[in-house]
């Protein structure tokens, strides 16, 4: 794991409210990303970065087990034209705990892995998390997804 800054940065995608309570927040999300894919969500949104896919998790409650707004979508150079029925959103910049998955991502990669982030010892900030689904995930299979938790700056 290591420790990152990253500056302000913008999104464009669609968003769900869940909760980890009851294995809610893995049907709730799994479904968004069903809409995302067939909905060609990633093709819908301009002035996009890239083609990464960003997961987040954003607007907490408390912590991670209360209810908070997941988002998926891109990265974009600004918020000027927000297509209807997504969202878009501004994070400022931060200190995150970096960690990196590799496996099968149809047999809870995602899901296992922030198990792991929840039991690890964080000064987790709850404004915003994310994973970034890049070049490196693109086989389900053998995909590499990076993880980004919010810390507080020391």
């Amino acid at each position: 794991m290591q420790n990152i800054k990253i500056d302000e940065f913008h999104i464009i995608g669609i968003a769900i409210r869940t909760t980890n309570e009851n294995g809610k927040a893995a049907n709730d999300i799994a479904e968004l990303w069903g809409k995302f894919v067939s909905d060609g969500i990633t093709n819908k949104i301009p002035n996009k970065i890239n083609n990464d896919v960003y997961s987040l998790y954003t607007d907490y409650e408390d912590d991670h087990t209360k209810p908070y707004t997941a988002i998926l979508g891109c990265k974009v150079k600004n918020l000027d034209s927000i297509p209807m029925g997504m969202v878009g959103k501004s994070f400022s910049k931060g200190t995150y705990a970096k960690t990196t998955a590799k496996g099968n991502l149809m047999e809870g990669l995602v899901v296992n892995h922030w198990s792991d982030i929840f039991n690890m010892n964080l000064q987790r900030k709850y404004d915003v998390d994310f994973e970034i689904f890049g070049e490196k995930a693109q086989n389900p299979s053998k995909a590499e997804v990076d993880f980004y938790v919010g810390i507080e700056e020391n």
